[in-house]
């Protein structure tokens, strides 16, 4: 397809001239520019000059979970336009079941030379994992970052959500409408962000539910699962949940339903990620919403920098989640 130069200029914010320089590869335009161009080429669907190559252009590879949890392509997103702005493309992949393993998509974009690699939710995030692949990675020299989950010792920047807060906001939230008898619906514990929301949990209840009383309910993070989990702690008499992922949410609203209670008034459900459509849900789903697009920024900025040869010290950076309060929390039934 035929560049449109007014079109990329457009996209880039430069000049037609300056898009013309660089698909023709003429000197007197920054690297950064460069890049921006580049990119703008590849965000309007245009094919690049053969001569541009992928590891020319500035791609990073992207490591999701996941797709089909609606958070994940938010991430993407947030990736792409973060990287955007730097002036460098990504190129995806994921490692749910039936995909290819982490490994496996580690080899690949290698094979398409990326210039780094971001990783969200990924192995990293199991406290039990094997981490020779990522130090394999950096004995080669391979820029590295992730997202929401941390590996002790390792040398790269880790952007992850403040689960402790997280939980100290949902479980103040439904204490201060009156629940005493509050259950946690999480993930696996082997996995950093639910070992920490476990411990936050429990912190926050002895914090704002004195006397009160906490059930937790472990399982993966399906709406099956969460379905599952309400069967489980209705019965243990919890009248507010928090869930771990806003999938589990919706599956324990499911679950409540189907032993005959009405959401909120007799059963309150907190969710976790806060993806736009959990407005639209029945009810809208109250949710601690990540702050994607901060995590995106900072493991892109951080990143960039290594690509770019200026690395800062590096470390695990918290960002704050953030209480959405919609439909699904009221106060508590009296008994």
């Amino acid at each position: 397809m035929r560049v449109l130069l007014s079109e990329v200029a457009k996209q880039a914010g430069v000049s037609t001239a300056t898009v013309s320089r660089v698909l023709n590869s003429r000197e007197g335009v920054s690297e950064a520019t460069r890049k921006m161009v580049l990119t703008a080429v590849d965000v309007l669907g245009y094919d690049r000059p053969a001569f541009l190559h992928a590891k020319e252009v500035g791609l990073v590879g992207v490591i999701l979970a996941e797709l089909t949890n609606p958070i994940f392509p938010l991430y993407a997103q947030a990736v792409e336009r973060a990287l955007a702005e730097f002036g460098y493309a990504q190129l995806v992949s994921t490692r749910h079941v039936g995909m290819p393993s982490e490994v496996a998509a580690i080899a690949l974009l290698q094979e398409h030379a990326v210039s780094g690699m971001i990783f969200i939710s990924g192995l990293h995030s199991d406290s039990t994992c094997d981490d020779t692949v990522y130090r394999n990675l950096r004995k080669v020299g391979m820029p590295l970052a992730f997202v929401n989950g941390f590996i002790e010792g390792f040398d790269a920047t880790f952007a992850s959500d403040d689960d402790i807060s997280a939980m100290d906001a949902a479980v103040e939230h439904l204490a201060a409408l009156g629940h005493r008898h509050i259950g946690l619906i999480n993930g696996p514990t082997r996995y950093v962000p639910a070992a920490r929301k476990l411990a936050g949990f429990h912190t926050a209840m002895s914090k704002h539910v004195a006397g009160g009383i906490a059930d937790v309910h472990i399982g993966d993070y399906t709406v099956e699962a969460g379905h599952a989990a309400a069967r489980d702690l209705v019965p243990r008499g919890c009248t507010a949940v928090v869930a771990a992922s806003d999938l589990l949410a919706l599956g324990a609203i499911r679950g409540a339903r189907a032993m005959g209670l009405v959401v909120p008034q007799q059963f309150s459900v907190v969710g976790y990620d806060g993806s736009p459509m959990m407005s639209f849900t029945d009810p809208p789903l109250t949710t601690i919403r990540q702050p994607v697009e901060a995590l995106a920024l900072a493991a892109v900025r951080s990143l960039v920098e290594e690509i770019e040869g200026s690395p800062r010290s590096r470390g695990e950076l918290l960002f704050y989640p953030e209480l959405i309060v919609r439909k699904s929390t009221t106060t508590a039934p009296q008994h």
